[in-house]
């Protein structure tokens, strides 16, 4: 089956339309380099379009109805939002689901120290990564640092054009032959990957008196004079102390904004499109959906790079929680009630799916390859091998979507994660699948896949915003 180009397809109208939702999609992507930024960025965007917190209206004991608009985060990292339908919860939900994490560097929690006059972050790698891929570039540092009293202070260093950056130094070429002759996991080892972020003494007042413990705390601050400097940083810009390391979430990623890529500007490069293009495509179909029979549902999770685990990754209850809470607001709760609207659910489990490479044509099976331009992608399995640890949609729920998407001529594709004994990877559908939904991968190609820059084309980031509605909107399977 041949693979359209639609940029070839499009009018006049559609063109601009697909400008304008791919400069609002670098701006989300501009302003949510991490769970936290993601979810105050969408928290912010949905209540101004009426939607209300899930919590408040429990407090409050709203009755929801038809058209009422609800979200529920939880820990600041995960996020649901519901659409209520005509129908009962009872018959199911519509329920795109994608996650807001990426590949990164991660903070430690004991980081800061100084050697041969320069002051580190240790990190740990977050994620699957090229190791290799993340020295000798800019990087930025965003999160939060939580004090003991409470108080959380938010860092964001290295996006704004007047802020310092940071990097990770690799070894020039001249002396590197031995490392040279490394495989390429090895050539850059996970403890190596420490930030740079300081290489100026503080600079001790001579004036000063020194006497008693005075004496002895200026001789520490000589003996590490760069990481003084930092500390000295940290605390009169932000009051924090070396000791708050311990209750901080920093996490160290490229700094730079999103930018149009080719010269007939068709691509945006930028990090974290996986999965946050799917985020946002889900976000912006479920405020733009007019009308829908069945309650429309996105979840944004967390942790799914790592595996989905933790308080705010996918296998966390928080999501029934959520429906329990949301049919018990609607009336008629039960906890069979509950396990109905679950099972007779229906899921677009939005994730990206790997664009074809010419330069790395042997890794995939062309004539099943996602193309860069052809539109959403439709994994039917995922998993490694002999489809281990995948979902495998039925052939009776991709009937169904082919009918929805055709109905609304979305452009669309469908893929594998290359070739079949080459390697392949995880969604979150497997999980959601449990429950007894109907569970399918789709989403959008990218090249360079979890490398601090990933690439995709603005024909398939509209094209999957439009499939995303054309689902929302759909009836029941």
């Amino acid at each position: 089956m041949e693979k359209k180009n639609l940029w070839e397809t499009y009018s006049a109208k559609q063109m601009k339309e697909l400008e304008k939702l791919n400069q609002e999609y670098r701006d989300f992507l501009d302003n949510g380099k991490t769970e936290r930024e993601c979810i105050d960025r969408i928290v912010n965007t949905i209540e101004a379009e009426g939607y209300r917190e899930l919590e408040t209206l429990i407090k409050a004991g709203t009755r929801l109805k038809k058209g009422d608009k609800v979200y529920s985060v939880w820990m600041n990292k995960s996020i649901a939002m519901f659409r209520i339908g005509s129908e009962p919860l009872e018959e199911g939900m519509n329920i795109l689901g994608a996650h807001i994490d990426s590949p990164r560097l991660d903070v430690k929690q004991n980081p800061l120290y100084e050697d041969g006059g320069f002051a580190y972050l240790d990190t740990h790698y977050y994620g699957g990564v090229k190791k290799y891929q993340w020295v000798a570039i800019p990087l930025s540092l965003h999160g939060v640092i939580v004090k003991k009293d409470g108080t959380t202070v938010e860092i964001n260093i290295g996006d704004n054009e007047d802020d310092p950056v940071f990097f990770v130094s690799d070894l020039l070429i001249h002396l590197a032959g031995e490392q040279m002759e490394k495989k390429a996991s090895k050539v850059i080892e996970g403890e190596a990957l420490d930030l740079i972020v300081g290489n100026r003494p503080l600079v001790i007042d001579n004036k000063k008196d020194r006497k008693g413990e005075g004496e002895s705390e200026e001789k520490e601050k000589a003996k590490e004079g760069v990481k003084a400097g930092v500390l000295d940083i940290l605390k009169k810009t932000y009051g924090v102390e070396e000791e708050d390391f311990i209750s901080a979430e920093l996490e160290i990623v490229p700094a730079g904004k999103a930018r149009e890529s080719g010269l007939d500007r068709s691509m945006i490069l930028a990090y974290g499109q996986d999965d946050r293009v799917c985020a946002f495509t889900s976000m912006r179909a479920m405020l733009d959906v007019k009308d829908s029979r069945r309650t429309a549902c996105c979840i944004l999770v967390d942790k799914e790079e790592i595996g989905s685990v933790g308080a705010t990754g996918m296998q966390s209850r928080f999501f029934e929680n959520a429906v329990a809470e949301l049919m018990n607001l609607c009336g008629g709760y039960s906890e069979l009630g509950v396990r109905r609207c679950l099972a007779h659910s229906c899921m677009l489990s939005s994730d990206v799916s790997a664009g074809y490479d010419p330069s790395y044509a042997s890794c995939f099976e062309k004539k099943n390859a996602a193309f860069l331009g052809s539109g959403m992608v439709f994994n039917k399995f995922t998993g490694s091998r002999g489809k281990s640890g995948s979902n495998d949609a039925n052939a009776e729920y991709l009937a169904h979507l082919r009918k929805v998407l055709d109905e609304k001529k979305v452009g669309y594709q469908t893929a594998e994660l290359g070739k079949v004994d080459v390697g392949g990877g995880g969604t979150i559908a497997y999980i959601l699948a449990l429950y007894g939904m109907n569970v399918v991968d789709s989403g959008v190609a990218v090249l360079n896949m979890h490398a601090p820059w990933e690439a995709t084309s603005k024909a398939d980031v509209y094209e999957a915003y439009r499939g995303y509605m054309a689902f929302v909107e759909g009836a029941a399977m």
